[in-house]
């Protein structure tokens, strides 16, 4: 029987010239997800694998040469220390979505410490940063919301697998369905939570309708409610942060992942541009955010822009 080394160098063959970024490391996730073996154990210990596994992992190493996302494939994502359920339907998370929850860590870390902070996931599609938030923040109580039913149904099974260490840090997590653009309106999902949020996270759609991703499985398997955000990529950013203001209490935090050229870049049609220009809703008179400040992900682009909520309580 073939031997796992001898069988990955095979795979990584066909992955570089299908064009897939990194051969080797989705040819071994793949071949540890036939097996149930450890990438490690494949690497140094070179076991043989028996003809059905072969067959399995040929067949998937096929539709990954057809740009079928890896984590579509396995099924599975990892987000920070979660290992997420992902597939069609919803937004695979990426690596920097993480420096949202770091962000909303020490944001709370600095100031007094509060028993049972609230936080508001908007656009939560898999629950990743909810999730993240409720195990990693004792004590929390994390709300989230998705407009997507096929999305929401990937966040609700990844909250069942996920319970026992949210009810183990203490916390809890509600999931709702709705829009985000209008959560915090009178009768809408989050309408009670109005003036008492502590930190708003979110990944909203950013990318501009006309600007198509090049990487196929982007373009064609991750959800374009998920990707694109109107003409400007901002058509969402913009209503979101209304919301966000409203649900926030005075002092409290936004953190919006955006696109690295709609940092302090992009001026009026950067992140941080939009949230200086925006209006209180309660007093419009004034701003209703201070202390903007755009964050770099690990690469040095920029991509999360953190804002603190101006005002007084709304009644």
């Amino acid at each position: 029987m073939p031997t796992a080394r001898a069988l990955l160098a095979e795979a990584v063959v066909a992955l570089q010239s299908a064009g897939v970024t990194s051969p080797q490391v989705d040819a071994e996730l793949l071949l540890a997800h036939v097996t149930g073996r450890p990438r490690a154990t494949l690497r140094l210990l070179d076991p043989q694998v028996d003809p059905e596994r072969i067959a399995a992992f040929d067949a998937l190493v096929a539709q990954r040469c057809r740009r079928i996302p890896l984590q579509h494939l396995t099924g599975r994502a990892p987000f920070r220390h979660l290992e997420l359920s992902v597939g069609p339907g919803v937004f695979v998370p990426r690596p920097e979505t993480e420096l949202v929850v770091d962000l909303a860590l020490a944001h709370l870390a600095e100031g007094p410490r509060i028993p049972a902070p609230v936080l508001v996931d908007l656009c939560t599609g898999s629950g990743a940063l909810a999730l993240a938030l409720a195990t990693e923040l004792p004590g929390s109580r994390v709300h989230a919301i998705e407009r997507s039913a096929e999305a929401l149904a990937w966040a609700e099974r990844n909250a069942d697998a996920h319970d026992a260490a949210v009810r183990a840090a203490g916390s809890r997590l509600t999931l709702a369905a709705g829009d985000a653009t209008t959560c915090a309106q009178p009768g809408a999902p989050l309408a009670h939570l109005v003036g008492g949020v502590d930190v708003v996270v979110t990944n909203p759609p950013y990318v501009p309708d006309d600007a198509v991703p090049r990487e196929p499985e982007v373009r064609d398997h991750d959800p374009h409610l998920a990707l694109f955000g109107g003409p400007d990529g901002l058509a969402v950013i913009r209503p979101l942060a209304v919301q966000a203001a409203r649900l926030l209490r005075p002092g409290g935090l936004l953190l919006v992942e955006h696109a690295d050229v709609q940092g302090e870049a992009g001026g009026p049609l950067g992140v941080p541009g939009v949230l200086r220009a925006q209006r209180d809703p309660v007093e419009p008179g004034r701003a209703a955010w201070g202390a903007v400040v755009d964050h770099e992900d690990l690469s040095g682009r920029p991509r999360t822009t953190a804002a603190v909520r101006t005002g007084r309580m709304p009644s």
